[in-house]
């Protein structure tokens, strides 16, 4: 049982706004607390907004600052919405930091959306989250994923084991 929830929002799919057909996004405001919210959960939370960034325009220095947020936290639960490409090596510099529990989560469709994933995602990473031993994980496609045994399939837009 969480007594309270971090939430970490580093951008991705999971907040783009689309502008026009060919396809001119930014990453927008972070959808989770407004998600949660609606879903009226039954937990306390705090979002936490690194940054606003395409996974795929995230560097060292990006994961770093996500590690050391999530070390310096004293929840012990910690939720990281995270663009899908680089998710898992994002997990991996995560992968050793002791006694937390940490499921990165995203969407492949933006929450805007109406036919978007990021509800469905963001509610097995919130389960995920409560129910885990300490470590990292990846909570994607209605699976929970070891980093070390999964990847993003671009071509079917799913994730799958190695």
């Amino acid at each position: 049982m969480i007594s309270k929830l971090l939430i970490i929002t580093t951008g991705g799919t999971i907040d783009k706004i689309y502008f026009d057909d060919k396809s001119d996004y930014q990453v927008g405001e972070p959808q989770i607390s407004q998600i949660l919210h609606a879903m009226h959960v039954a937990f306390d939370f705090e979002v936490t907004a690194l940054m606003r960034k395409d996974s795929l325009h995230l560097g060292e220095s990006d994961r770093q600052l996500i590690r050391a947020t999530a070390e310096a936290s004293e929840t012990g639960h910690i939720l990281i919405t995270h663009g899908t490409d680089s998710m898992v090596e994002t997990a991996e510099v995560l992968s050793d930091i002791p006694g937390k529990t940490i499921v990165l989560t995203g969407a492949l469709n933006p929450a805007r959306f109406r036919d978007s994933d990021a509800i469905f995602n963001i509610g097995c990473a919130v389960g995920a989250v409560q129910a885990l031993s300490p470590g990292v994980y990846i909570a994607m496609n209605g699976k929970v994923w070891d980093p070390k045994h999964v990847r993003k399939n671009v071509r079917q837009n799913r994730f799958e084991y190695l």
